[in-house]
């Protein structure tokens, strides 16, 4: 078994696009663990509550990741990958928004 994840080949399974999948925004990672070999993250957005005297800044849950450790790379590799993005020069405002 191989530590780093390759890319899906031919013998993989088709990869289908639906366009109902929820889209999870969060702004920090406040903890993740493992159980039975599956790999566990929260995440949490920043949200604000009236109160009383003004406002509270809480952060409550907005979605739960529950996967496999070679899928755990996979999304690792990705966001290293995507972070690599911001970090080359951008020469014309259209080019701020970019796929693989």
């Amino acid at each position: 078994m191989a530590d780093t994840p390759s890319a899906p080949d031919a013998a993989s399974p088709p990869y289908e696009d639906v366009f109902t999948a929820p889209i999870v925004y969060f702004d920090i990672v406040p903890t993740h663990g493992i159980m039975n070999g599956a790999i566990q993250i929260e995440l949490a957005s920043r949200i604000l509550v009236p109160s009383g005297d003004g406002v509270l800044v809480k952060f409550m849950t907005s979605g739960r990741v529950r996967c496999s450790p070679v899928a755990a790379r996979f999304l690792r590799d990705a966001l290293d990958a995507a972070l690599k993005m911001l970090d080359q020069p951008q020469d014309a405002p259209a080019a701020a928004s970019k796929l693989n």
